[in-house]
């Protein structure tokens, strides 16, 4: 047995990393100093907009049962011989339009790369070297499992897994999770994991929100006659089984309404990105904004809120095709307002909501 003083060198040893366990073999790896690590997760994207690289993206993307969950006897030919040979071509387009061919990546990526970078740098001033903060995608690189595999190389022995969705969704939030669990299944020492839930209502969440919205309209002469919040969509059926997104859009809606001080109907919600032949939940933001115009309203504004990140759904969709749509129909002046981003006001919710997950983990100053 260790008597005390022999205890306490190798209880400093794992702490500080110096040395060798005590009671430990020559030959024994050595101790690293032991970390908290705080892996961020966002949707994915693909490596490039080639028909391959978008193939392998769009597959494993709808292959996903929680994105889709049809049987698979009736879903995966359907997939694999239909849509997956004509699909990639039409995505790879739209990604093309809004590649960062400068880096050869992906918006998505190149903003995820920014908000980490942005986040690391505060908990590090905050917290020192004991806290590691990386990024992973659900779909595409970097992987879930290598993110993982090398916050426990580098010693983390505590990691909070942070989806980065506002709003609680099956195909989304709880996808991330199933990965993160899947990757922590191949581990053979686990560390103490947490879960980071939604945070649609988070009083520096909405704040950051209305102040992109004060932001936005100072910059315009005139302004818009309706501000729309839109979301990503998802079959109604899931509303139905008990999913809570719907609810959580609503009162982000509401909740950003009365933080600028507005009144009601001046916030209209709405749902995007509409996929196969079920009804999904209305109303379906290309076409309200088509109504819009039709009944006058003129100029508007687009944000989206359930989006951390701007990506091929906001910069392709809304301000293409639903820009597209609003000005068909006779609308003349569509702004559209950029997604949170690495906005200081955004960073800070985020370093918000990790503090308040890392409760009890953090070392005490």
């Amino acid at each position: 047995m260790l008597d005390a003083k022999s205890f306490q060198d190798a209880s400093a040893s794992v702490q500080t990393g110096q040395g060798r366990l005590a009671h430990a073999p020559a030959d024994h790896p050595p101790v690293r100093k032991a970390k908290i690590g705080v892996l961020i997760a966002n949707l994915g994207t693909p490596d490039n907009y080639d028909y391959w690289s978008m193939r392998r993206y769009l597959n494993e993307f709808l292959s996903d049962k929680r994105v889709v969950d049809y049987s698979s006897w009736l879903w995966q030919p359907l997939l694999q011989l239909v849509i997956l040979s004509k699909r990639p071509f039409s995505s790879g387009a739209n990604y093309k339009l809004i590649w960062n061919h400068e880096l050869n990546e992906s918006p998505l990526l190149t903003i995820t790369k920014a908000q980490t970078a942005a986040i690391a740098k505060v908990v590090a001033d905050r917290h020192g070297t004991e806290v590691m903060v990386d990024f992973c995608m659900r779909y595409g690189n970097p992987s879930t499992e290598s993110r993982v595999r090398a916050m426990v190389e580098a010693g983390c022995e505590k990691i909070l897994f942070f989806p980065l969705y506002p709003h609680y969704a099956g195909a989304t939030s709880a996808t991330a999770n199933d990965q993160f669990f899947r990757a922590m299944m191949k581990e053979k020492r686990q560390p103490a994991v947490r879960t980071v839930p939604e945070y649609f209502e988070h009083p520096l969440y909405i704040d950051a929100l209305a102040r992109s919205v004060e932001t936005a309209y100072a910059k315009l002469e005139v302004k818009p006659d309706v501000l729309v919040a839109s979301y990503h969509g998802m079959p109604k059926r899931y509303l139905m089984e008990g999913d809570p997104y719907h609810c959580q859009c609503a009162k982000t809606s509401r909740l950003l309404r009365e933080r600028l001080g507005w009144e009601k109907g001046s916030i209209d919600t709405t749902f995007q990105s509409v996929f196969g032949p079920e009804e999904w939940l209305r109303p379906y933001t290309v076409e309200h904004v088509a109504e819009l115009a039709k009944q006058g309203k003129k100029r508007i504004a687009v944000m989206a809120p359930a989006f951390s990140a701007d990506c091929i759904e906001t910069l392709e969709e809304i301000n293409g095709e639903i820009r597209e749509a609003f000005e068909h129909a006779g609308g003349e002046e569509f702004t559209y307002i950029p997604c949170l981003n690495d906005e200081p006001a955004h960073i800070e919710a985020l370093v918000a909501v990790i503090e308040e997950n890392l409760a009890g983990w953090l070392p005490k100053a």
